[in-house]
């Protein structure tokens, strides 16, 4: 009976990753459209604070559910993972998002999406083991992400060396939300990270840009898009994801987003596919569906 209510678990977080990707790779069109009327640490501050307050009324409906299916979490815990997880990710976000200036789109995804590459790295320096089939899906992701996301001549910049450190700092991210996401409230966890992601973003709006009301009316529209449903939803079912979904594994799920973004072009922009973009959502598919397949005599993680 505990091993089916823990199948379930995992597939209720299994299918969240799969749906913060799905929101994450319909957000780019409002991410570039937003930084038409507001400069990239304006832009950072905004959504950080409108995702984390927008959370903060759900805490007392979270709670009481979490009581009911007696789950205890620690302060301490939860203060700790939010602040870890707040500092990362004003990193992340601020090199990643100030690189979008002068980045090719194309190239820029394909580069934030190496985090496939560093969480790996970074659970191996962890003395963890991979299995075989997860090996193999981190290739054929990488390989897919390529298709889809390279444009003509493929080479590197200024910028696109900082967007290769951005990515580094979102794999750190997914490590460090991993682990406080056993140990904390998913809601609670995700809106403290974003109010100190927030709080730190703030000095430099004021320091480095000239941010105006006007300017932020102008662009509500994709400014409260990106911090309600992308920053405030899609992180936090990111979070409850990790609870039982290993870091690579979620890894690769969360790769899916580069798919998604595709596909999105299409449907809302009426963009169409090229024969090496159709490829290369095939590989990714593939390599998520690899992932997800048991192999008894190697290591998991």
């Amino acid at each position: 009976m505990q091993k089916i209510e823990a199948k379930k678990i995992y597939i209720y977080c299994n299918l969240s990753l799969l749906m913060a990707a799905f929101i994450s790779g319909l957000s780019f069109v409002a991410q570039k459209s937003g930084m038409d009327y507001v400069g990239p640490f304006t832009f950072n501050t905004l959504r950080c604070f409108i995702g984390s307050f927008c959370l903060m009324p759900l805490f007392f409906i979270f709670d009481k559910i979490d009581k009911s299916i007696k789950c205890s979490y620690s302060d301490k815990e939860l203060l700790k993972g939010g602040f870890w997880a707040g500092i990362v990710l004003f990193i992340a976000f601020s090199i990643n998002q100030y690189c979008m200036i002068y980045a090719q789109a194309g190239k820029a995804g394909f580069i934030t999406s190496l985090y496939i590459i560093f969480v790996p790295v970074i659970a191996v320096l962890l003395k963890h083991k991979l299995k075989n089939n997860v090996k193999l899906s981190i290739v054929l992701a990488l390989f897919g992400l390529y298709l889809l996301c390279a444009k003509g001549a493929f080479s590197f910049n200024f910028w696109d060396i900082w967007l290769i450190v951005s990515a580094f700092f979102f794999a750190l991210h997914i490590i460090v939300v991993s682990h406080f996401s056993k140990k904390a409230s998913a809601l609670k966890l995700s809106s403290l990270q974003f109010l100190v992601a927030g709080i730190l973003s703030l000095p430099f709006m004021f320091l480095l840009e000239n941010p105006t009301l006007p300017a932020i009316i102008a662009g509500y529209k994709p400014i409260l898009f990106i911090g309600v449903i992308v920053t405030g939803v899609a992180y936090t079912l990111q979070i409850f994801g990790h609870k039982a979904t290993q870091p690579i594994l979620a890894t690769l799920i969360l790769s899916s987003e580069a798919v998604f973004a595709v596909l999105g072009g299409m449907v809302l922009l009426g963009e169409t596919l090229t024969g090496k973009e159709i490829i290369g959502c095939i590989i990714m598919i593939i390599a998520i569906i690899l992932s997800q397949l048991p192999f008894k005599k190697a290591d998991f993680i």
